[in-house]
Order: C-alpha cells, then structure tokens, then sequence
C-alpha cells in the first residue's frame, strides 16, 4: 500500500509514549491490512507506558504499542481466502507457532511460543494493523467497533467464568478493573446464583451494580472474608475469580472459597505470594485455575453468542472517547482509576 501513518510509539525506554508518522506496515501472502477503527487501553499498555520492571523485562523500544481493536479490511494477501475488503474485524492478538507440543494438541492459548501483537511485535494504536488471518474474527457490520474492539479482553473475562461450571453457583469476583466487571456480568448472564463484586475503588464497585452484581463489598471498609461468609450462610462462595493479582485478595479468595470449590486466577501477582496450601487448597479439596489468554477459537465464539443474546451489555464499559493524539490525558484516566474502559479513535 505504501505511505506513512500516525502512531502512537513506545519510543523509549521510560515514561511515556510519542505520536509519529511511521510507514504503513507491509502484508504477507496470508496476512490482512486493517484500517483501526477502534482501540482501547488495557492495563498491560499501561505499564509499558509507565515502562515498570515488567515492561523493561519484556518489551523493546521503539515500537508501536497496543492491542486491543476492531477495524476494516482494506487488503488481504494472495492467500487469504476467508476474508475480504470492507470485512469488520476483531483480532485474537496472541499470534502462535502451531508446532510446539501445544498447539499440535489444538492448546493454542498455551502456545510456548506466542507472540503478543503490541508487546512482542508492532501493535495497533495506528491508523494501520497488519495481522495472520487466522487470527482474526469477523464481526457483524451491526457491531459498533467501540464493542468490537473489547471483545478480546471480554474473551479474557468468558474464559475465566466459564473455565468450570457456574449456573446456579455463587461466585466472588475480586477486583473490578473492566475485565472483572465484564466477569460479573458473563457470570450473570451464566446463570450464576449470586454474583459478589469486590475491590477497594467505589467507582468501579458502583460499575459492578450496573453490570449486574448482586452484592458489593468494598475490602477496605469490611473484613471481605467475613461479609462473603455472612452473605452465604457461613459456608464460602462455590467460584472465586481472581481478577486482581494482589497478594492479600489471592489470600482473601481461597478463605472465602468453599470446601471442593473453584478458584480461577486471571490477575497477575508483581511479587511471589504466600499461601496456606495445608489448609486452603489441600484440605478444602479446591480447583486452583490458572487463566491465559483466549481458547482460540471456542473462547471467541462464546463471546460472540453472549454479545449477540443481548445478555452482556458493554457500552456502560466504555466511559471515555479521546483521538489518538490526546493519549496522555486517556492514560492518565486509567492510571486514577475512575474510568471504565477507555477508547482511543485514529
């Protein structure tokens, strides 16, 4: 295609980020070139524009960051056959070898050799992504691109729910970040019991109750372990799902979980935890998940029926809309912590 567009460029190694005019990336014979419509921020692009020890331990400037969008096909390599120009996309950004012991068991979430599209390769907070075909989903033209471009980080959320049974369950979702409020309400819409939100911010607590939490508590204010046991006659929550990574709530989520229960664990510890394996896992008898990612593509089709049966709304997600060149105001949002999720147009 040829000519340049702008980008938002992890530049260097420390704070922040810069808007360029960088070349529009080239495409291979099985790879599609998407005009971005939509983007949005995720936490992991946060510490890469912070630039913490994760991201200096991972990530290498310059690059163009960004992972989460949704956008139209503009051209397709000589050996795309399942997608076409003007299609609306979405994309599964963890690009994998399908060699490795893994992938050849159909385990393509736990690829040892995945790629992530914005940390390990060029992103998509530009005007162009080049991306495999086979990692893109078509949406429906209906689907506005602000929702299409969350279904990756809800496929996060689906994955964790329903990683184990949850009709009739009573489940704990601590921390409400936008993929634990998508989590609420993937596991109301599940057919789950009782949905008990929790984390320490009454902004997005009071987000939990519009996405259909039925029970708050906030873990600063209340012993979280005693008002969970409180709401369910002294006898723990049957799933915990552990959308937070903080040291203490990991610890909270198997007290408060019950004897042979389910605890799914998608947050990320930035430090080792300690834990009484003795008396929470071995003799509770509990299911301790590990979540990566998306099943690739049975996680996707789940996201899209949820979305299509009208049961998980995403729109009260999307607080705040900025152009890609104001993207130092919509990181600084998500660093305080009162938004939901935060949609950069280019």
């Amino acid at each position: 295609m040829g000519g340049t567009m702008r980008a938002l460029v992890k530049h260097h190694a420390g704070f922040g980020a810069e808007l360029r005019e960088v070349p529009i990336p080239d495409y291979g014979p099985d790879e599609v070139l998407i005009r971005v419509k939509a983007t949005s921020l995720c936490g992991t692009d946060v510490h890469i524009y912070v630039y913490d020890d994760w991201a200096k331990s991972r990530v290498k400037p310059p690059y163009v960051f960004g992972h989460e969008f949704s956008g139209e096909v503009v051209a397709v390599g000589d050996q795309v056959t399942s997608f076409q120009v003007g299609d609306h996309v979405s994309a599964e950004t963890h690009i994998v070898c399908y060699e490795c012991p893994q992938c050849r068991r159909g385990e393509y979430h736990v690829c040892q050799n995945t790629q992530i599209i914005g940390v390990d390769r060029q992103g998509c907070f530009a005007e162009y992504v080049v991306m495999p075909a086979k990692n893109l989903w078509k949406n429906s033209k209906s689907l506005p691109f602000e929702v299409a471009t969350l279904m990756e980080p809800m496929g996060n959320a689906v994955h964790t729910v329903l990683s184990g049974p949850i009709a009739g369950k009573t489940v704990a979702v601590i921390g409400c970040g936008p993929i634990g409020l998508m989590a609420v309400s993937v596991a109301r819409a599940s057919g789950a019991a009782k949905v008990l939100a929790l984390d320490v911010n009454e902004y997005r607590l009071d987000m939990a109750v519009q996405m259909g939490a039925t029970h708050i508590v906030h873990s600063q204010n209340e012993d979280p372990v005693k008002k969970v046991l409180s709401l369910t006659g002294d006898q723990g929550v049957d799933v915990v799902l552990e959308m937070s990574g903080h040291p203490v709530a990991i610890q909270q989520g198997l007290k408060m979980l019950t004897m042979g229960g389910r605890i799914s664990m998608l947050g990320l510890p930035t430090r080792p935890v300690e834990l009484d394996i003795t008396n929470d896992i071995v003799f509770k008898g509990i299911q301790v998940h590990g979540i990566t990612g998306r099943k690739m593509f049975e996680t996707w089709e789940q996201t899209a029926g949820l979305l299509e049966s009208e049961q998980v709304i995403l729109e009260p997600l999307i607080t705040h809309k900025f152009p890609l060149e104001e993207f130092e105001q919509a990181f600084e949002l998500m660093m305080s912590g009162k938004s939901g999720k935060v949609i950069l147009l280019p």
